[in-house]
């Protein structure tokens, strides 16, 4: 199975008294999680590369992950259907490091409908947890489809825990779109990813490492940035509290 490269761009608009909003570029791969890779020498999964996805850092808690066993194990104890293919979409590693702010798990049947996505959402201070998304129904989820959760991690410093997630999901074989609102009381987030997707081969990756070399920490880079722009602006600061018991919620 080849692994497709989205260059994706994420913006994040803040919502309420004090406003903040930035736009970045980032690189993501898709692939079927549980087929051989038939990728470019330059990437590898599980063994070590100048990029790489591996199973431990996808699929349960940060660095214990299982890959595919543990969604269809996840989907199997809140009664949805087995999926027919399972795409994970996530920031690779670049000369063995990694930070994904979160990660998808998308879940097709065999007639290519996506039947439901798991969102994993990863803090800075190493906690994880995954949303489930799908209809009550288990219909398809279609572009026009809104899906919600209820948001119980805590993700920044500057935001409180209380609080709904909003889904929406185009995901089509040669573009990705997600947004995702997160909305409390007297504020929230907006935020997406969207990009075309394209086969991933040693020129894009050569190409994506020349424009952003520093890769995840990158990313880890500006999230600090806009935190400190965030503290100067005078947002309430709250203290981290302990993660949630469990590792899946809807």
């Amino acid at each position: 199975m080849t692994v497709d490269l989205i260059h994706g761009e994420t913006f994040h608009g803040r919502k309420g008294a004090v406003r903040n909003s930035f736009r970045y570029t980032v690189d993501y791969v898709a692939l079927d999680a549980e087929a051989p890779v038939q990728g470019p020498r330059l990437f590898s999964r599980n063994r070590r590369n100048l990029t790489a996805l591996w199973d431990a850092d996808h699929g349960g808690p940060a660095g214990q992950g299982r890959g595919a066993l543990w969604v269809r194990e996840v989907l199997a104890s809140h009664d949805l259907a087995e999926p027919a293919r399972i795409v994970l979409m996530a920031q690779p590693r670049i000369l063995g490091h990694v930070f994904n702010p979160v990660s998808f798990w998308l879940c097709y049947d065999a007639t290519g409908a996506l039947r439901s996505a798991i969102a994993e959402v990863s803090n800075t201070y190493g906690d994880r947890h995954a949303y489930l998304i799908h209809h009550d129904d288990q219909a398809p989820i279609t572009r026009e489809d809104t899906l919600t959760a209820r948001k119980i991690f805590y993700v920044s410093p500057f935001q409180p825990i209380e609080g709904s997630y909003s889904f929406r999901f185009d995901i089509t074989d040669a573009r990705i779109g997600i947004w995702i609102d997160y909305t409390t009381a007297d504020g929230g987030l907006f935020t997406n990813l969207i990009g075309p997707r394209v086969p991933l081969t040693n020129g894009a990756i050569l190409r994506a490492c020349l424009r952003r070399p520093l890769g995840s920490r990158r990313v880890l880079a500006l999230i600090h940035w806009q935190a400190l722009k965030l503290a100067l602006k005078g947002v309430k600061f709250r203290t981290r509290p302990a993660p949630p018991a469990q590792d899946v919620s809807r």
